[in-house]
This record gives structure tokens, sequence and C-alpha cells, in this order.
């Protein structure tokens, strides 16, 4: 009975183990990689910040108000608020005022601030946007290799079971007498240099493995896979479409673009703000106050002083003040001037770096239609070398099994099925993935479905 319940706790403790490797797709390892991002978090936040500059700047165009109220007690030398004539007695103060202004000029500067924040807002979601098109791609590419390299290894591996099988035929011919035994060391040969390509595709599998996670931020590399998925060439006519075509299009929704134009705009608004601090400046204030004091003397209708309440003294004693200000910048060491001039560069560097960002994306265009022609070429051409090449094989193979070819011919016949066949994995996944580079700049979704 307890050796009945420790097995079924093994089983459930292997069960449990093999349930947390979770299999990844590829839409989940890009979904995850942006929403798990440090730096798009980093961006998220400094997307709220530009938006909270927003409201910093709408409010500079309302007035502001302000309220104060202060009570103090006097006791020994003092002023009588009445007659402002020196006294000894305690005297008992109460101060309240509450007071507005508001800028009713200063060179559009105010305004230029608000529309300023908003634009910034708007490059902030340009950057962000872009920074998850990098990560989808960077995701993608990762991705493709891991899958490119896990079946590299199973036709290693799938190699090594044809090799183990004619060793142990050629062992039994060497016994018999049939062939030399310089075939079979060649075949062991072979079959050693099979191990070494399976111990080498497990380390690159194991390091685009650990590339992928640590892309996805993952640090649980044991118990991190992606599915087993299998991805054929997708159907695409992407090359009807010239470079100018697709480069025209990229031009109108590329973020990268969007946020070099965004911060033009922005250079933009910064020298008009420069510039109004030529203008001058207009404000205008409204000032109410009252006060009370124990100590105040006030004559009545009889000519009699006595002290008013506090409620009478509050309306009694209370007033308004209010008027305009004018400032004009006549000399300031010549601040506005060079801020004027830093802010002519500034817009001149954002426009270079605009022209700059265009003619990148224009070459990074050219390449990647460049690399899909060339990769297409490529993996055609790498699937007619294997076709070659197992015909090749097997009439090696027909050969050898009849004593007409020895061992080392028939091992090389091999080898070069088996780069053949690593090269046909190898270029279908570097066309699919620039493939869908090139369809990414002409706007569509990165999907291997």
């Amino acid at each position: 009975m307890k050796n009945s319940i420790t097995i079924l706790l093994l089983l459930f403790a292997v069960t449990l183990s093999s349930a947390q490797v979770r299999k990844w797709t590829l839409r989940e390892c890009v979904e995850y990689a942006v929403e798990n991002n440090l730096t798009v978090e980093q961006y998220e936040l400094d997307l709220e910040n530009a938006k909270i500059d927003r409201s910093d700047a709408m409010g500079n165009l309302l007035p502001s108000l302000n309220g104060t109220a202060s009570a103090s007690s006097n006791t020994g030398f003092s002023i009588n608020p009445t007659n402002n004539l020196p006294t000894n007695s305690t005297a008992n103060n109460v101060n309240i005022s509450a007071s507005s202004s508001i800028t009713l000029f200063d060179g559009l500067r105010n305004i230029n601030q608000l529309n300023r924040a908003k634009m910034n807002a708007v490059a902030n979601q340009y950057r962000l946007d872009n920074l998850k098109d990098d990560i989808r791609l960077n995701v993608a590419n990762a991705y493709l290799q891991l899958i490119s390299n896990k079946e590299q290894l199973k036709t290693f591996r799938a190699q090594y079971a044809v090799t183990e099988q004619d060793l142990k035929r050629t062992k039994e011919l060497v016994e018999s007498g049939v062939v030399p035994r310089g075939d079979l060391l060649e075949i062991e040969a072979t079959a050693a240099n099979q191990e070494q390509q399976i111990i080498n595709g497990e380390s690159l599998v194991l390091i685009s493995k650990v590339n992928l996670a640590q892309l996805l931020q993952i640090t649980d590399y044991e118990n991190f896979d992606i599915a087993e998925e299998e991805f054929d060439i997708p159907p695409s006519d992407i090359l009807d479409n010239s470079p100018k075509v697709i480069f025209d299009k990229a031009l109108g929704f590329r973020n990268d673009i969007k946020f070099s134009e965004s911060n033009v705009d922005l250079a933009e608004q910064d020298l008009k703000i420069a510039k109004g601090a030529y203008l001058p400046t207009l404000s205008a204030f409204f000032q109410y106050g009252t006060r009370y004091s124990n100590v105040t003397q006030i004559p009545d209708e009889n000519g009699v002083a006595y002290t008013p309440s506090l409620k009478d003294q509050l309306w009694i004693f209370d007033g308004i003040s209010y008027g305009a200000q004018l400032n004009i910048p006549i000399f300031n060491g010549w601040s506005t001037r060079n801020n004027v001039m830093r802010s002519r560069i500034s817009l001149e560097k954002a426009q270079l770096q605009l022209e700059q960002d265009k003619l990148d994306l224009e070459n990074t265009i050219q390449q990647a239609y460049v690399d899909v022609s060339t990769f297409e070429k490529a993996y055609s051409a790498a699937e007619k070398t294997l076709e070659a090449r197992r015909l090749s094989y097997e009439y090696a193979k027909e050969r050898y099994d009849v004593g007409l070819m020895n061992a080392f011919e028939y091992s090389q016949a091999q080898a070069r099925v088996e780069n053949a066949q690593a090269d046909v994995i190898r270029t279908k996944y570097d066309y699919i993935f620039r493939l869908k580079i090139l369809e990414f700049y002409f706007g569509i979704p990165i999907s291997l479905n």
C-alpha cells in the first residue's frame, strides 16, 4: 500500500513538473515581450509625464487664486492698527486676504507652451510605438532562429540514426569478411562526426532559447520552451512592389519617422517660445483683504470710541485692489537672443535628423528588398542542391551496398546530403524572416500563420 502511494506521488510530481514547462507560440512571445519589457514601461512613464506637462501648460492659461489668513497676538510695544500709534498693551490681530492674477499677454509663450506639450505627448507615443515595433522584429527573429536550430538538430539526429543502422550492418559485413575493416572505421568516424554535430546543435538550441527568453525577460530558462510549430514559406506578392513604392508607403506610417517629424515640430515650437521673450508681458491682478484687532478703537454716533466686534471689523475694514502690470524687456544680457539662436540650431539639427532617418529607412528597405530576392534564390538553389545530393547519395548507397564504392566515398556522399539539408533549413528561415521584414515596412503586421 505504501509503495503504491509512493508511486502515485512520484507520478504526480513528474506530471506537475512537466506542466510547468510552457510552450510559447510566436504570437504569445511577441505579446508578452511588448507587455513586460522594462524599456517599454519606462517609455510609458515618460508618456504619462508628457500628459502631466500638458496639464501644466493648460493651467498656465488660467487665473491664479490664492487665499491667506493669519492670527497673531502682541504683548508689549506694538502699533495700533487704528491710528498707527505706538501702544503698550496686548493686541490680538486677524488678517484675511484673497488675491488673483492672470497673464493677458506674454508673447504667446503660454499658448506655444500648451501646443508644445500636446506635441510632446504625441512624440512620446510615437517613440513608444517605435520601440514596440523593434521588439516585435527582434522577438520574431530570435523565435525563427530557435526554430531553425531545432530543425537542424532534428536533421542531425535523424542522420545519426541512419548512420547507426549502417554501422550495425557494416559490422556484420566485416565480421563475415565481405568488406574490409577500413570501411567500418570510416563509418565510425562519420558517426563520431555526427555526434559532434548533435552536441553543437544542442548548444545552438540552448543559446538561441536563452536569447529569446532574455528578450522576454524570462530567467527561468529550464522551464522555457517554444511550441513545436512548423512554418512554410508564406505566399506573398511583396516583390511586386518596387522599393520606392514600399518606401513611400513606409513614410506615412513608420513610427520612427513620425517621431522625427514630431521632434521637428517641437523644435519649431521651442523657437516660437524663445522669440516670445522679446515681447512685453501684460498681466492683471485683483486682491481683497480685511482685518480685525481687539485694540481697534472707532467712534460711535455719539463720538464715543469703542471696539467693534469681529464680524463688524471684518465688514468695516475690508477692501479691494486691482490693476494691470506691463513688463517691457529692454536688455537682459543677450540671454533672449542667445536662447533664440540655440533654438534655431536645435531646429536645424532636428530637420537634419529627420532627413537622416528618412535616408536610413530608404537604405534599410533597399537592403531588405535585396535580401528577400537573394534569400528566395538561395532557398530555391538549396532545395535543388538537396534534391541532387539525395539522388547522388541514393546512387552511392546502391553502389556501396554491392561493394562498388568504399566507405570513404560513401561517407562523403552522406556528408554532402547533410550539408545540403542544413542549408535548406537555414536559407528557409532566413528567407521567411527577410520576407516578413519587408512586409512589415509595407504595413503588414508580423504573422507567420
